[in-house]
């Protein structure tokens, strides 16, 4: 509690600045957080859904794998305080470009089918996402094409892209 106090001092008083997230660092709890999202949709989020997100932003952001960990637990963080997306999709607005926000929803499939099963209410959270991202229809169609057939070739069972 003391801490708590000292720190509220310091802010107040102007003896320390309040720790300062980076553009790159929202971004990167932005992308997180709506992973985390999709992974949760299904009202479950397990460890191969876990590994897919870590996975995803380690090499996305070029992270080590204890920094990708730390990410997702910040974004858990995130979706648990938030009430809607769109300080997470105004983020990806603002940071990424046409072809890194098609990239995005394909890792967003990825997570979604990181189980193997897509449920719908993962599937509607995609779509309503790309939608707020502006990702057109076939552009979102062709990236959960793509992230079928990857993870087929990585081995997990998931059913054939249309």
């Amino acid at each position: 509690m003391i801490d708590l106090i000292d720190r509220v001092l310091d802010f107040v008083t102007g003896r320390q600045p309040p720790a300062a997230t980076s553009f790159d660092e929202k971004l990167e709890i932005a992308v997180a957080a709506l992973m985390v999202e999709a992974a949760r949709m299904d009202n479950t989020f397990d460890d191969a859904e876990r590994r897919t997100i870590e996975r995803l932003l380690a090499v996305k952001f070029h992270l080590a794998p204890d920094e990708a960990h730390r990410l997702v637990v910040q974004a858990e963080e995130a979706v648990r305080k938030s009430t809607q997306y769109f300080s997470f999709t105004h983020r990806v607005l603002e940071s990424m470009d046409a072809e890194e926000r098609v990239g995005l929803i394909e890792m967003l499939w990825k997570v979604a089918y990181a189980d193997g099963v897509l449920d719908p209410h993962e599937d509607m959270l995609v779509r309503r996402i790309a939608g707020l991202i502006y990702v057109p229809d076939r552009d979102r169609g062709l990236a959960r094409r793509r992230a079928l057939e990857k993870l087929a070739a990585a081995g997990v069972s998931v059913p054939k892209p249309d």
